[in-house]
């Protein structure tokens, strides 16, 4: 099913890369691992008090992979979404609560139709503060489905943008995107877990 993605690929203008945006001192940012990344922006998009997501690769031994790399394996490296945030008006927990309803946690080495490393769903925690609230939110899943929630739980250590092509595909390609969303079968998999809670967005 990764050829989906791939096909999808053909075709597109390849703009320059897209430059990592650093947090300014009114925003923090945190990394999230949840398949493909294309689908996690969309997710962080929709959260009021994100400034900006930027999709990436973290968690891996090579410096600025390329997408190639990175998907092909032996790099290490994950797809990930950077969110840029606005703190007084969304908190880190409120970012977990969301991510968690964005992902299959009980999927391994994958997400979705979407098979490899690259794909495993991590959450990346830049303190102990992050780290306390990441594994609790994961022990409170563990309980109440009552089985192991297989998502990583890592500290960070850098983040490498991807190529430009691939930022905010949703927005640029969007009957590429939900051919692809749909043939993937990420919204009926997240409802066959979460519910109405699916996406997140909702009352919590």
């Amino acid at each position: 099913m990764l050829r989906i993605r791939n096909v999808l690929l053909c075709g597109l203008i390849l703009v320059p890369p897209f430059g990592m945006a650093m947090a300014s001192e009114e925003t923090a940012s945190a990394v999230f691992g949840g398949g493909c990344f294309w689908c996690v922006e969309e997710a962080f998009d929709k959260v009021e008090g994100v400034v900006s997501t930027t999709s990436g690769y973290s968690g891996g031994h090579v410096e600025n992979p390329s997408y190639e790399q990175v998907v092909d394996g032996g790099t290490g490296h994950v797809e990930v979404v950077r969110v840029e945030y606005d703190p007084a008006a969304v908190d880190y927990a409120t970012l977990l609560h969301v991510f968690w309803r964005n992902v299959d946690p009980f999927a391994v080495d994958r997400q979705f139709c979407d098979e490899g490393e690259s794909y495993r769903s991590v959450i990346y925690t830049a303190s102990e503060e992050e780290r306390e609230l990441a594994e609790a939110t994961r022990d409170e899943l563990s309980e109440r489905f009552d089985r192991e929630i297989v998502t990583e739980i890592s500290d960070f250590e850098a983040f490498y943008p991807a190529e430009g092509y691939h930022q905010d595909y949703y927005r640029k390609n969007p009957v590429r995107y939900n051919f692809y969303k749909s043939a993937c079968g990420r919204e009926e998999r997240l409802e066959e877990v979460w519910g109405d809670e699916a996406g997140g967005l909702g009352s919590r």
